[in-house]
């Protein structure tokens, strides 16, 4: 393995490109030893088979993406996100990973009542967090920036995050600290530490940000070290924190997935290597 990258993970969304044997292949070949998946394409593929090729690879799936969108107010509606949760659980469980990321869930239609909203996923947790961790999975909440709280989450700050996650054991429920996500928020720096102290870091991830953003915004993420985000930043105040995991590059980029997939990741790793780790210590072992 490359020195530096012991705990570099490429999430599958950055070189969407790829189809799975692909992204094996490619991050086999760089030298990354860990990556992240998504639900759609394992289930394509089919979940045992994709669990086979990624560990015959020597690969560890450092986190999948993702369950959730637990806010409904209908019980036709909850009934339904608890059982694709409980699947999601299962499916983290056969690839090996014990982080599920979690993305609350935005306003139901009509609804203003985003404590509400909030609520039903703390009484969605009640019920998954025991199952995932009968089968060795940790939930892991992921704040969104506030632009997403309408439709895809309520959770916008970590603050919030770890205010849910708080109230289930630490090992059950977990957070996700994402670059893209948190970067402007002028209380993240003592959330970190309030995060490490309490252990509940499950996951890294990270981009940049950049603007204009893009007509959607969901695709508008910056490749690492393009926007105004202080990646280096963040990562030493995780390791101050105490955590160890993955770091995980996860790019939501049209751009990207028009180039060559061994050439974005090529540059992902360049960039990882100047704007993550900087220049002082590798980060690893």
């Amino acid at each position: 393995m490359t020195r530096g990258l012991e705990r570099f993970s490429l999430n599958q969304q950055t070189v969407r490109q790829w189809s799975l044997p692909e992204l094996v292949a490619g991050c086999a070949a760089a030298g990354v030893r860990a990556v992240g998946l998504w639900r759609e394409p394992v289930r394509a593929y089919g979940t045992a088979a994709a669990a086979r090729l990624v560990h015959r690879a020597g690969l560890t799936v450092s986190s999948l993406c993702r369950g959730g969108f637990l806010t409904a107010a209908d019980p036709a509606g909850r009934a339904a996100a608890l059982a694709d949760n409980r699947a999601a659980v299962e499916e983290a469980a056969a690839l090996g990973t014990a982080t599920l990321v979690l993305v609350s869930g935005g306003l139901p239609p009509g609804s203003r009542d985003l404590h509400g909203a909030r609520e039903r996923v703390a009484d969605a947790l009640a019920e998954l967090a025991p199952y995932a961790a009968g089968h060795g999975v940790r939930l892991a909440i992921e704040p969104l920036h506030p632009m997403f709280a309408s439709d895809r989450c309520v959770v916008s700050t970590l603050g919030q995050a770890l205010g849910l996650a708080g109230r289930f054991p630490a090992e059950q429920v977990g957070v996700v600290v994402d670059t893209y996500h948190l970067w402007w928020d002028d209380t993240v720096a003592g959330q970190l530490a309030r995060a490490g102290r309490d252990g509940r870091i499950a996951a890294f991830q990270l981009a940049d940000w950049v603007t204009p953003l893009p007509e959607g915004v969901l695709l508008g993420r910056g490749q690492l070290g393009e926007g105004c985000v202080d990646l280096r930043w963040f990562r030493e105040r995780l390791d101050a924190a105490g955590y160890a995991g993955p770091a995980e590059v996860e790019i939501f980029s049209p751009a990207l997935w028009r180039r060559p997939g061994a050439e974005v990741l090529a540059e992902v790793l360049e960039r990882y290597r100047e704007h993550v780790l900087g220049t002082d210590v590798p980060y690893g072992r």
